[in-house]
């Protein structure tokens, strides 16, 4: 992980073109990079700073993807800005993701939802509480979701939703162990050395294994979040994303 933030791209204006393409691992890792180095300042959306759209592909300095590398690379003089300590293909990759935000077949159909509709299916009817914790409220299981919101775009949550399988972050993977006698357990990994495996199991237990009593013991490449496709109505699933797109973090008092 690199310890360099992005900050202030572009400002918008005219359409930059696409010069290449990417393939879908290039977007995924570039998704990784923006979350961890930009999204904090130009949010999920890539529209946080005022008069920069980056999920729209409108720049206003640049006008290929040389260009776009060159300033995430080297920043933009007297702005906000800054050179940054990315390679060309950790660069390439951003923009990469830059580019897939623009497409409009990748943008999410759904209508704007209601977020406070959205918490009651996120706390009954999706039973979410049961793995996902949200301001201290809820299970330790799944992924913290209390600011979600400042790091996935709301189409991002939404296949998240309906297909979880699609992408699973390697944070979110879930580990298998297999004892001799059969006996199969799940969990987070919490860590894993020469000798032995810790969990955080579906009951918040922490559980420790000797390898020396292990068969298998491996990631599990499936989500174990179900698929909420067909279990919630079009309102329902527009309520619950505009509720986790709402999710910035704990207010300060």
């Amino acid at each position: 992980m690199w310890p360099v933030r992005v900050f202030i791209f572009f400002s918008a204006a005219g359409v930059v073109l696409a010069q290449r393409s990417y393939t879908p691992g290039d977007v995924q890792d570039g998704l990784r990079l923006f979350v961890a180095n930009c999204a904090a300042c130009h949010g999920p959306e890539g529209d946080a700073i005022p008069g920069v759209d980056l999920g729209h592909g409108k720049f206003r300095r640049a006008s290929s993807d040389a260009d776009l590398i060159r300033i995430i690379q080297k920043g933009i003089e007297g702005t906000g800005m800054p050179p940054n300590n990315f390679n060309d293909f950790q660069a390439g990759i951003i923009v990469a993701y830059l580019r897939d935000m623009a497409e409009p077949a990748s943008r999410s159909a759904l209508p704007a939802g209601d977020a406070a509709a959205g918490k009651t299916v996120f706390e009954g009817k999706g039973g979410c509480l049961a793995c996902h914790r949200v301001k201290g409220n809820g299970a330790r299981l799944g992924p913290e979701l209390t600011d979600i919101g400042s790091l996935r775009r709301a189409v991002e949550l939404e296949r998240s939703i309906l297909d979880p399988d699609a992408e699973v972050l390697p944070q979110n993977r879930f580990f298998r162990v297999v004892a001799k006698d059969g006996t199969t357990t799940t969990g987070r990994l919490l860590n894993q050395d020469a000798f032995t495996v810790q969990l955080f199991d579906a009951r918040e237990r922490l559980l420790s294994f000797s390898k020396s009593n292990l068969k298998e013991y491996t990631f599990i490449d499936k989500s174990p979040m179900p698929s909420y496709q067909g279990k919630l109505s079009p309102k329902e699933l527009a309520d619950l994303v505009s509720y986790l797109a709402s999710l910035k973090g704990v207010d300060k008092q």
